[in-house]
């Protein structure tokens, strides 16, 4: 029961585009992740996701539209709706998501992390 100091968290790595787990509650993950560039498009058939933007910007890419979140925002996808999430600069980022959510989701390829590091 100790507090988490998000920044310092961050300091700890610096690789794009993998999640970190900083903490765990009811089932569901807190991850720390670092986007810069564009991710792939993918979807969760079981698994809603909220992205809360700490630091920076992304847009989130759905097939009909494209919707901007600023630091300080937050967007939840639904399951099973397609999306890519792209950053043009570092951009910091918390998921909260359940426990069995893949990181690409409905694709596997050289970025899925079936195992995640805990910082």
């Amino acid at each position: 029961m100790d507090k988490i100091n998000i920044a310092q968290k961050f300091s700890l790595f610096q690789e794009h585009w993998s999640p970190k787990i900083a903490a765990e509650l009811n089932g569901q993950l807190v991850k720390l992740v670092k986007f810069n560039g564009e991710f792939v498009w993918h979807h969760h058939d079981n698994e809603d996701e909220m992205f809360l933007v700490v630091k920076g910007k992304l847009v989130m890419h759905f097939q009909d539209r494209s919707v901007p979140v600023k630091e300080g925002e937050f967007i939840v996808v639904p399951r099973g709706v397609e999306h890519k999430p792209l950053a043009d600069e570092e951009t910091h980022v918390i998921l909260f998501e359940p426990k069995s959510t893949l990181n690409t989701g409905n694709v596997r390829n050289e970025r899925t992390l079936d195992e995640l590091e805990r910082v």
